[in-house]
């Protein structure tokens, strides 16, 4: 006989499992609508990132927040998807948003593409590298001016290059 508890622990599992999906990455990126210049299956992808990289660009995870050393960088350069080495953002554009995470307030030209991300009943929008798909982050409407923008990265999803003097 199934009783209330049976349904509680049923639940609860299946919340565990979600969650453990969702923040182990063990979804894989998904723009069906979209395609994309650099594609590689995920045999592929695995060999070309690290354990890390992949779990945020393959499978949307999110790095620990203050782990990322490119939350402090603070030289001019410019940072690119470490999946495709495409430019995504100026280094004039990043600001200290203290939420743990490189930000920006606005993407370079052509650099990223959006789209809507439903996670435990909230909706935020997704960004990723418009070349290869990869996920990096969220934009949120709480940064400073010009646009009013934070694009809040995964480090570990980016590379920085310093300019060149």
């Amino acid at each position: 006989m199934l009783t209330r508890r049976h349904f509680f622990w049923a639940g609860a599992s299946a919340l565990a499992v979600f969650l453990a999906n969702r923040i182990f990455g063990l979804g894989s990126v998904s723009q069906a609508a979209e395609t994309f210049e650099v594609v590689h299956s995920d045999a592929e992808w695995r060999t070309l990132l690290t354990p890390a990289q992949f779990g945020v660009l393959r499978q949307q995870g999110t790095e620990r927040p203050f782990s990322s050393p490119l939350d402090h960088e603070k030289r001019p350069g410019t940072f690119v998807c470490a999946g495709c080495d495409l430019p995504l953002f100026s280094s004039q554009t990043k600001f200290d948003s203290q939420t743990g995470w490189p930000s920006f307030w606005q993407p370079l030209d052509d650099a990223i593409g959006t789209s809507e991300d439903r996670f435990l009943a909230m909706t935020r929008t997704e960004v990723h590298c418009h070349r290869c798909g990869g996920h990096l982050g969220h934009v949120f409407n709480d940064g400073p001016r010009p646009t009013g923008l934070r694009y809040c990265m995964n480090g570990i999803a980016m590379a920085f290059k310093p300019a060149t003097a």
